[in-house]
């Protein structure tokens, strides 16, 4: 029976931090992962999702880059060389991965794990007696009922990542992270896209104002959606609506989200990331791997969201329409007021914050950069920093930033 001081089921974003922090502080640690290194996140999610929209991104501009001086002549896709790059890119970045645990001595075994006890693993017919476990077992996609998955005509968002080729006409169940992201893809790739959803707006879990502007960008790319509608019936590829629509796509992805792989959890046992079905980002899972094993907290309410493409959107703290009226302020500025977004051709959206007692308490931004603006606002909410300290910094020009310090100036 081998021994470890930490015993860690799942290789994904929680489970290698939490591998590589462990052993960073001299434990002997053990990882199981019966898939590839790097999880969900790395080999079916963020990064090669994100590689793809980057090709198609690139696509569109192309298209559209006369108005810059630019003139390229006729434009041609291989789709099958987009996802070579992506394939090439979660090949690279897992190398990484694995190298950096072989060089922190974490032993990696391939195989599916069964949790014994709070102090046994069993994996690969062999006890492992371990002093603590962390389970980062993931999630899977969720199904639909009347929309389950054939992988053929009705895909997960596992199976559209192996697509070699482009559907002409692509109907998407769901407009969360993984809904927006890929009918974003498709339009920028010419395909005839349709995004359904069933709550009333679009990116239900957004600030209100924010899913409007998602709706409004959507109407001008020409990506169709209806909201507050189901599918009723598929017929040979025909799919009738709850609103009595009927349209006819090459492919449906269904994307409402996914569901932890594990439902029964073991006292003294800790889980961390997407199997808690808490909050299932990439991000979250590493930040409670790191606060599990160095004691270093975190604020889970700070937890920035992201949404790829263009343009980008990001959000952390409070909603307004969960707030209360005549107990905040509000700051909405917008990306055409500011010169780098006309430098850029990238003026649409807006830099909102929503504030209490003199302090930033929500930021939801609609931006090229968003991402990257929205940390900015995530340190200073972090530590407390009032607004009218925000208002002593001086911010570059010209940026996307200047467009948080004016809304500072904003608020009276």
């Amino acid at each position: 029976m081998q021994e470890f001081d930490l015993g860690i089921i799942g290789g994904g974003p929680g489970g290698y931090t939490a591998a590589l922090f462990a052993a960073k502080q001299g434990q002997k640690v053990v990882l199981f992962e019966q898939s590839d290194i790097g999880g969900v996140c790395l080999n079916k999610g963020c990064i090669p999702t994100k590689s793809i929209l980057h090709s198609s991104e690139i696509y569109k501009k192309l298209q559209n880059c006369s108005e810059f001086g630019i003139s390229t002549g006729e434009i041609s896709l291989d789709y099958s060389k987009v996802i070579e790059r992506k394939n090439n890119t979660v090949e690279k970045l897992r190398k990484g991965i694995e190298l950096a645990l072989k060089n922190a001595k974490v032993q990696v075994v391939k195989s599916e794990a069964e949790i014994i006890s709070k102090n046994e693993i069993w994996a690969d017919g062999e006890i492992y007696n371990v002093k603590q476990i962390i389970c980062a077992a993931g999630s899977s996609p969720k199904e639909l009922k009347g929309l389950e998955f054939d992988h053929k005509f009705i895909l997960s968002s596992d199976d559209i990542l192996n697509l070699t080729s482009l559907p002409k006409n692509i109907l998407i169940i769901g407009s969360g992270a993984i809904g927006i992201e890929w009918a974003r893809i498709f339009s920028n790739f010419n395909v005839t896209t349709t995004v359904l959803e069933i709550a009333q707006h679009l990116l239900p879990l957004a600030d209100i104002e924010v899913s409007k502007r998602i709706e409004r960008i959507f109407k001008a790319q020409k990506i169709k959606f209806y909201t507050q509608t189901s599918v009723e019936v598929i017929e040979n590829k025909s799919v009738t609506l709850s609103n009595g629509e009927i349209i006819s796509p090459d492919v449906i992805l269904v994307a409402p989200g996914r569901f932890p792989n594990i439902t029964e959890y073991l006292d003294g046992v800790t889980y961390i990331g997407d199997v808690t079905g808490e909050i299932q980002l990439a991000h979250f899972a590493m930040k409670e791997a790191i606060e599990e094993v160095t004691n270093i907290p975190f604020r889970k309410d700070l937890t920035p969201s992201v949404i790829y493409g263009t343009p980008e959107i990001a959000w952390v703290g409070k909603k307004e329409q969960d707030l209360e009226p005549a107990t905040y302020q509000k700051s909405l500025i917008l990306v055409s007021s500011l010169g780098k977004a006309w430098c850029d051709g990238e003026t649409e959206g807006f830099i909102k914050l929503l504030s209490q007692n003199g302090h930033i308490v929500g930021a939801h931004i609609v931006a090229q950069e968003a991402s990257s603006l929205l940390q900015q606002i995530i340190i200073a909410m972090q530590n407390n920093i009032d607004i009218e300290k925000l208002k002593e910094i001086c911010f570059a020009h010209p940026t996307y930033s200047e467009g948080i310090f004016d809304g500072l100036f904003s608020f009276k």
